[in-house]
């Protein structure tokens, strides 16, 4: 792999497996994010002597080069942070730079024009006191080395990558129950908007949506109003949710597998253009967003995933940035569920939406940094029993009241008598009053038991105005 034929070791839910190559190390790194990376930086801590995989980061490649010298330091600095913060600083990095060929370019040519950023990668660890045992450029599907000077295992024109299936790493991985989803490119593509012809009518929702929504939750709108439509949000919520509780129909009728492109299909038929509009205006009430973050376990969390999916698909243009939340949503689902690669690309993509989205950035961290999901979700699900339990408070007088007022009635009829009924009385002001006993089985109205939210979301778009930060 380099001058010193430094070893790797891998592991696949506690296979050790030994990757002695630049050829093996390149075939494993699609096991290691759980997707082929497609236009991207990643980096992956070194532990021991033997150099034990630990935490990786990966980003897009910038397009600017000017852009190259504060990447690679920022990346650097948050592998040691992060490594450091889950066991120890790591002992070495590997690096890898993927990217496909521009047109009329050559996967040597990309490699040529990406050595600067490998160089500057090498040289941001090293200023952190940590030694880069290898950087490797895939594109193509062929691997260069950046620190081999051997021609023999890393010519120049390159080395063809494994075929699908055939390294030691993939035989581990099928051995664990690990499976790669495909390329990063395609699983950004399941929550994005096709730019289908459908794409004009959800547009039309969407406006209609915020017209009728916005003018509700906008700073200075009355509390009632802002407690009604999340009250409405979260039941059209729970509709949509019961329509995907049934998995996806991956065999056809003619018995072979079906693709990607038509289980999403029938996923966006279950949900109508007017349906997905008022749950996407609706989620930009933080409120709102994390009553439905509770959607987090066994078979609800999946069917949560897909439905966030959906709509952020429908997150047409103009109103890309408020795919920020479905997508959050759909990040945080998919990692408490264990499916970390979907996590990673949803919490990604929320952060394009709005780099300044607070919970995708916490959310993204803590991914990144290999935190346990469970402290987020014991937090969750005692907000949900505190909501309940102070439901049953407020009920409790209710109920005294409707059996106080079965008493009285029960008695007066056994007099003989009728039950007394409102009247309305004029008190000589200008201001008339209504005094009478209430109506049996009817439960007096009081304040919704929800939390206040911050400021709701301005027509537009624009960042800074929703309150699902």
């Amino acid at each position: 792999m380099n001058a010193n034929h430094h070893e790797i070791n891998a592991s696949t839910r506690g296979r050790q497996i030994t990757l002695r190559s630049p050829s093996e190390l390149a075939d494993a790194l699609p096991f290691v994010l759980g997707f082929h990376p497609t236009d991207s930086v990643v980096l992956v801590a070194l532990h021991g002597a033997n150099g034990r995989f630990g935490g990786r980061i990966r980003v897009g490649i910038p397009r600017s080069p000017g852009e190259w010298d504060s990447t690679a330091d920022h990346l650097a600095e948050c592998l040691v942070e992060t490594s450091a913060k889950r066991t120890t600083p790591p002992d070495g990095i590997v690096g890898f730079l993927c990217q496909d060929p521009r047109p009329g370019e050559t996967a040597r040519q990309v490699h040529e024009r990406l050595r600067p950023l490998a160089q500057r990668l090498r040289t941001a660890c090293g200023a952190l006191d940590i030694p880069v045992y290898e950087v490797l450029c895939i594109s193509d599907g062929r691997h260069f080395s950046y620190c081999c000077p051997d021609t023999r295992c890393c010519p120049p024109e390159g080395t063809p990558l494994a075929l699908a299936g055939t390294s030691v790493m993939a035989a581990a991985a099928a051995y664990a129950g690990i499976r790669v989803r495909g390329s990063l490119r395609e699983m950004e593509a399941a929550f994005r908007p096709t730019g289908a012809p459908g794409d004009a009518e959800q547009r039309a929702a969407l406006d209609a949506a915020a017209a009728a929504i916005v003018p509700r939750v906008v700073d200075g709108a009355e509390e009632h109003l802002r407690a009604e439509l999340r009250e409405t949000t979260l039941a059209l919520a729970g509709r949509l949710l019961g329509r995907f509780a049934e998995p996806p129909r991956r065999i056809g009728e003619d018995g072979a597998r079906r693709g990607r492109a038509a289980i999403e299909a029938d996923d966006d038929a279950r949900v109508d253009p007017g349906e997905a509009a008022a749950l996407i205006l609706g989620l930009q009430d933080r409120v709102t967003r994390d009553r439905l973050a509770e959607w987090m376990e066994g078979a609800e969390g999946a069917a949560a995933v897909r439905l966030w999916r959906v709509l952020a698909r429908r997150c047409v243009s103009p109103y890309e940035e408020y795919a920020a939340a479905p997508l959050t949503l759909a990040g945080w689902a998919a990692w408490s569920t264990g499916d970390e690669p979907t996590a990673r690309v949803a919490l990604g993509l929320a952060l394009q939406a709005d780099p300044e989205y607070v919970f995708a950035r916490l959310l993204h961290q803590a991914c990144n940094e290999g935190l346990d999901p469970e402290s987020l979700r014991a937090c969750l699900r005692q907000e949900k029993e505190d909501r309940a339990a102070a439901a049953g408070r407020d009920a409790a007088p209710a109920r005294v009241a409707r059996t106080r007022t079965r008493t009285r009635t029960r008695g007066a009829r056994a007099a003989g008598s009728r039950p007394p009924l409102p009247r309305a009385v004029h008190d000589g002001s200008p201001r008339e009053r209504v005094r009478g006993r209430g109506r049996p089985g009817v439960r007096p109205a009081g304040r919704a038991a929800t939390r206040p939210g911050r400021p709701a979301p301005h027509h537009g778009g624009r960042r800074g105005t929703r309150s699902g930060r």
